[in-house]
């Protein structure tokens, strides 16, 4: 299957953009025409294991669980004291689902008792965490305003190019000084739709996770050590260890099976969080959703996001917002540190028209039925046409759930992080699964329905592909 690259990630128009054809910007969706096929697919597989379950508890057990409530109580206004209430109860708050085994309220903790990174308020650090852990739904790709005062003292700092210092980051997108400007950092129609769903679907998963992620990415530090097995990535040491290099994510190799990661957001990640921190208003990013998507975004696109302009550069990639279907699945992989494996379904040509499927309309519901049987949200990348079935949008949302009716058709459960809801979506399967371009699933759902390519023979082609595409272009420049 020749694969086109698309980027996935504006919101609002939500264009899942390639460098190769003319992206309409208008026009009315038409029903899907073409007929469902029943080739195999071809996609690139992250595999691994799933993690192990741990033990439910609800009751704080020792003196040092009892002191560490007690702290995050004093510390939290009544809607907060609620949902700690609501957390031990569920056993969220006691879970130690993370990568070092520390629970929830070990991580809550050292948010309040810890320094946090340079203008940024514990208690307001500790707000968001809770209120996301608690209810995942209010995560939201919206970056939010830049009040005027601050706009002047960002694009000094911007055409400096002394933003706050992160020193692991290096190839960062640098804008000129042109393109920085009072129009070009007032996001409106963000990229960030693949780091907020991995956002999304890490609170929901994995709390202690996130809230591990949380304290340490807004410490001082600014960044978060994850340990992965190397056998998530690929087959062998040595491939996994080329995609590591080629998305230049900082590491060191614990032993020939594992590897310490760093992941980091940009540099100038901190100013928006800071901003969020005391003028965060209703339905915009929270400081924590700011630093966590910033750090997704720079992991998917080899280090080179900017969170000011919300662009991005990279080797895989010849757009500059969001990040493309192998980025996004290779994040998806770090994050979670377990297999995804990303299936294609629609068949795009070179005009970037709807022209099939490769599998048939009841495998795809299989596979995503499968998905939430094994636990597992599914994030899919979906599209939206004109009347001549050319894509025109495309947006990442998540699967959490479904639902059967009387008439045995489903209706599934969605998070989308750009509708300004913060509360699950439905969307019925005869609408939605027509529209889906891919989707992350685990490798145990497909593996029988599916031929593999191997990841890093993706990443070689994806980058072969981005180089063959910019030579003529070159060569135009230097004529």
């Amino acid at each position: 299957m020749g694969k086109k690259v698309y980027s996935a990630g504006i919101s609002q128009n939500r264009i899942y953009n390639n460098p190769t054809v003319k992206i309409q910007t208008g026009g009315k969706e038409a029903p899907v025409q073409s007929s469902y096929a029943q080739s195999p697919v071809q996609s690139p597989s992250f595999k691994g294991e799933q993690p192990a379950l741990t033990t439910l508890r609800t009751q704080l057990a020792t003196k040092d669980e009892k002191a560490k409530y007690a702290q995050l109580v004093a510390n939290s206004d009544k809607t907060e004291k609620k949902q700690l209430e609501m957390l031990l109860k569920t056993g969220i708050l006691l879970n130690t689902n993370s990568n070092d085994k520390s629970s929830t309220l070990d991580n809550l903790y050292k948010i309040i008792t810890s320094q946090r990174a340079e203008g940024l308020d514990p208690k307001v650090v500790l707000k968001e965490t809770v209120n996301t852990i608690a209810n995942p739904f209010v995560i939201t790709q919206k970056f939010g305003d830049i009040p005027k005062p601050y706009v002047a003292p960002i694009l000094q700092i911007a055409h400096k190019n002394d933003g706050s210092a992160n020193l692991l980051q290096k190839n960062q997108a640098n804008p000129t000084k042109d393109e920085i400007n009072e129009q070009t950092i007032d996001v409106q129609n963000s990229g960030a739709c693949v780091s907020a769903s991995i956002e999304f679907n890490l609170a929901k998963q994995t709390p202690a996770e996130f809230a591990r992620f949380a304290e340490e990415l807004s410490s001082p530090k600014l960044s978060v050590d994850k340990t992965i097995q190397l056998k998530n990535l690929a087959n062998n040491t040595l491939d996994a260890v080329w995609l590591l290099n080629a998305f230049e994510v900082p590491y060191k190799m614990d032993n020939f099976n594992g590897a310490k990661l760093t992941l980091a957001p940009d540099k100038y990640a901190l100013i928006r969080a800071q901003i969020q921190n005391s003028n965060k208003d209703k339905l915009e990013r929270s400081l924590v959703d700011v630093l966590m998507q910033s750090t997704f975004m720079n992991v998917g696109s080899q280090q080179s996001y900017d969170s000011l302009t919300d662009i991005r550069e990279g080797k895989f990639n010849e757009n500059n917002k969001g990040l493309i279907e192998f980025e996004k699945t290779f994040t998806e992989s770090i994050v979670e540190d377990k297999n995804k494996i990303s299936v294609t379904y629609q068949i795009v040509d070179e005009n970037a028209k709807l022209t099939g499927y490769e599998t048939d309309f009841n495998t795809t519901k299989k596979h995503i039925m499968d998905s939430l049987a094994m636990g597992e949200n599914v994030i899919i990348g979906y599209t939206q046409l004109d009347g001549t079935n050319t894509i025109i949008n495309g947006h990442e949302i998540t699967i959490i759930g479904a639902k059967q009716g009387k008439d045995g058709k489903l209706t599934f459960i969605c998070n989308d992080t750009d509708d300004d809801n913060p509360n699950p979506i439905e969307y019925s399967e005869d609408y939605i699964i027509p529209k889906i371009h891919h989707a992350g699933l685990p490798q145990e759902v497909v593996e029988k329905d599916v031929k593999f390519v191997d990841n890093w023979v993706e990443g070689i082609n994806a980058y072969k592909n981005a180089k063959n595409q910019t030579q003529p272009q070159k060569l135009a420049n230097a004529a």
